[in-house]
């Protein structure tokens, strides 16, 4: 843990001196090659305005409004389920995938506001604030890194697809029902790990491309160079890749948020003591249950 905390420190020490000096060598943006990209529009400067000027915050404000809403309604409607936290508990999350799980947790939860700052960056008179928020943006961006690979290590081999996701998927995971009932999954259910292939892989896309985004005022030719493309086309399409994946990563952040604190009571505290209750596993997690029985774990 001191060794993470370390590099950590020093990472975003790293990203703060860069942010600060903002040194601009050879700018390929502007001054005399400013006319050079004019001819590039046309490849993705079209579809980048109008996606940028008049699309991206539209559907991200259509979903900051719409899953509360859709929350709101599954939670008076239908409600929580809840299971006996009395007598057996079975143990599911080590220390270690707790640690890793809370520093990301604390990263998208910097990321997904500061983000949506950024969208609607006119809305907020742009300034100081918003470029604070990008800044912010950009450390948890650092921390989000380091705290992921080790969550992948431990939690890969859990999360490949099986049987049980499509009888999963077809029962809504039983969250459209106020019935309790066995529901076909393993140690991590369908929506679980939807969560995870789109946010580990969805995470690194969007390091990549938010990283082109933020240093957008130095000289990316290498990288330019590498995809076959002129900088400014590289940061164009970065932007719209960004925001694509940004709005998916933000609707699947809210369910998580949603399916972890409201839609199984107490469900947030098997991520502070590493333990669910034996009802709950028994019946949300059935498959699992039944080889942890076979197993003599329970």
């Amino acid at each position: 843990m001191k060794k993470l905390l370390i590099i950590t420190s020093l990472c975003l020490f790293a990203a703060l001196s860069l942010s600060a000096a903002g040194i601009t060598p050879n700018n390929p943006l502007y001054g005399t090659v400013l006319a050079e990209n004019i001819p590039n529009y046309q490849t993705f400067g079209v579809p980048f305005t109008k996606l940028a000027g008049e699309i991206f915050w539209k559907a991200f404000l259509g979903i900051i409004i719409a899953f509360p809403i859709i929350f709101a309604l599954h939670y008076f409607v239908i409600g929580a389920k809840t299971f006996s936290h009395e007598g057996k508990k079975i143990y599911v999350f080590s220390v270690c995938m707790r640690t890793f799980h809370w520093i990301a947790a604390l990263a998208f939860v910097i990321l997904v506001p500061t983000g949506l700052v950024m969208v609607f960056g006119n809305l907020f008179g742009g300034g100081a604030f918003v470029r604070s928020c990008k800044n912010l943006h950009a450390i948890a961006t650092v921390i989000f890194a380091l705290s992921v690979i080790p969550i992948i290590v431990m939690m890969i081999k859990d999360m490949f697809p099986a049987k049980d996701d499509i009888k999963w998927a077809m029962m809504m995971g039983g969250y459209l029902s106020k019935k309790k009932r066995e529901i076909p999954a393993g140690k991590f259910n369908a929506g679980q790990k939807v969560w995870f292939w789109i946010a580990i892989p969805g995470g690194f896309v969007m390091i990549l491309t938010g990283a082109f985004m933020f240093f957008l005022n130095y000289d990316l030719t290498f990288f330019s160079k590498l995809f076959g493309t002129t900088q400014i086309e590289l940061l164009r399409v970065s932007a719209m890749v960004h925001n694509i994946f940004g709005m998916l990563i933000v609707v699947m952040f809210f369910v998580h948020v949603y399916m972890s604190v409201f839609a199984i009571k107490g469900s947030l505290h098997s991520m502070i003591d590493g333990h669910k209750s034996e009802e709950e596993v028994a019946l949300m997690h059935s498959s699992w249950y039944k080889k942890l029985k076979k197993r003599g774990e329970v």
